[in-house]
């Protein structure tokens, strides 16, 4: 049966949960804003699948309530815990409030350790009556309006209030998500678990795979995550590295398992990619797990592809209804990106609710340049510097860029990093844009942590 509850949206900051619901019939138009440490509620198994149980405080919600947990109700901003004081949180609350009235209120949940959510803690509510379809997606609009401001308040503010692009900073990002993960991890062991373990396997001498596994390794310390390097020639055989990947696939100590790519010329990194058992697999290369995240289903999610998710929704750009050009189409990003953004929102695993269109390295920029003109967010991955010109987007447009080149600097004559984007012009333009480095690097490397931790926990598999 489908519940009116149904329809709610999950953000996370500051280590705090933030879940805004709405719903149109019965009683009429209800926001809700919820708030809790996210490892608390995994304390109570009310962690992501079953969110919407929370949607029962508004009611519940009373000095005399025999729920284990204190419930406060916040009338305004500046009631909110000092964890959420944020300017972001303050405004999507007075928004909230200037949508739905007086009756929108935040519910701030601390809960006591050691207890678990009574049997009938789930709401009883009627189920949806005929004809409320067309509202609960109209209910979904108002969700994602009452963010910020109206869409076309937030549209009129990027054009008249700013004349560059927000540079999403990736490594604050990044380091918000690394908190969480590191407080996830510590809850981990104190209920007794045994601490995450990543395995990385690194093949050859490429000077750019090291430095990326030492970042990996070095962020896996950070927060509480044990690490080994496994190092191996380039002269090595796929059958050799097949026979080790299958020992790490039954080694106990070892919660995931990254492969380094590229690797040698002559060995099929298909082959290897699918020789990491699935549940180890935090690469999400596996073909298991790419078939998971296509039929919308529960997986580990690739992590550029899940940091490219993340960075969208924790700096508010919308997608619900929009159009959303991926310039890519590689099984491990272009296409885990595609998917994430079209997919239900209202899905097993939720997705973008964009209409999305992929192009590639070989689109005719004639071509390339229609489809991004039209575009209310841009993701670029295609490996090609400068893909993407100020004159190929819409004023006001996202663009993501993902995309790693090294090349020549001629005023220093060393080797630079650069995106797949004319970084300096399109900022002109946009509305938000990732620099390269510093954008969806930093965030790709916390994703990583967090499958790893999903692997220890064993949620997917």
């Amino acid at each position: 049966m489908t519940h009116a509850w149904e329809t709610f949206r999950r953000d996370e900051y500051n280590g705090f949960l933030l879940i805004q619901h709405s719903y149109d019939y019965s009683m009429g138009p209800l926001r809700l804003v919820l708030i809790a440490p996210p490892e608390k509620l995994f304390v109570h198994g009310l962690q992501d699948r079953t969110c919407s149980a929370f949607l029962s405080l508004g009611k519940e919600a009373d000095e005399s309530s025999t729920l284990p947990r204190r419930i406060s109700l916040v009338s305004s901003p500046e009631q909110l815990p000092p964890a959420v004081q944020t300017d972001h949180l303050r405004n999507r609350l007075g928004a909230a409030q200037e949508e739905g009235g007086a009756d929108s209120k935040a519910a701030v949940v601390s809960t006591h350790p050691g207890t678990s959510a009574p049997k009938n803690f789930l709401p009883s509510v009627p189920p949806i009556p005929d004809g409320f379809n067309e509202k609960r997606k109209q209910s979904r609009l108002q969700i994602n309006f009452s963010l910020f401001t109206s869409n076309k308040q937030t549209s009129k503010q990027l054009q008249t209030e700013k004349n560059e692009a927000t540079v999403i900073s990736g490594r604050k990002l990044a380091a918000q998500a690394c908190e969480e993960i590191q407080r996830d991890v510590k809850l981990w062991l104190a209920l007794g678990n045994k601490r995450p373990h990543l395995t990385v396997v690194l093949v050859g001498e490429n000077p750019a795979s090291h430095t990326y596994v030492r970042n990996k390794v070095k962020a896996a310390a950070a927060v509480g995550i044990c690490s080994e390097i496994i190092l191996r020639p380039k002269e090595i055989s796929q059958e050799e590295l097949l026979d080790l990947t299958g020992k790490l696939n039954k080694d106990s100590r070892v919660s995931g398992i990254l492969v380094q790519l590229p690797l040698p010329d002559h060995i099929d990194e298909r082959t290897v990619c699918n020789s990491v058992a699935p549940e180890k697999d935090v690469d999400g290369f596996h073909i298991f797990n790419i078939g998971r995240l296509c039929l919308d289903q529960p997986s580990i999610i690739p992590a550029t592809a899940a940091a490219v998710w993340e960075i969208i929704k924790r700096t508010g750009i919308q997608t619900f209804g929009r159009n959303v050009v991926v310039a890519g189409r590689s099984k491990n990003v272009g296409m885990p990106i595609s998917m994430l953004l079209h997919t239900d929102g209202e899905h097993e695993r939720p997705g973008g609710d964009a209409t999305v269109t992929i192009t590639h390295r070989y689109t005719p920029k004639d071509q390339l340049m229609i489809h991004t003109q039209l575009a209310d967010i841009v993701i670029v991955a295609a490996g090609i510097p400068k893909l993407i010109t100020s004159d190929m987007i819409k004023r006001g447009a996202a663009v993501i860029d993902v995309g790693i080149n090294h090349i020549h600097d001629p005023l220093t004559g060393k080797t630079k990093l650069v995106g797949d984007v004319d970084f300096e012009e399109v900022k002109k333009k946009a509305s938000f844009i990732t620099p390269v480095p510093g954008g969806v690097g930093p965030m790709t490397v916390a994703m990583l942590l967090k499958n790893t931790l999903i692997a220890a926990k064993k949620l997917i598999y």
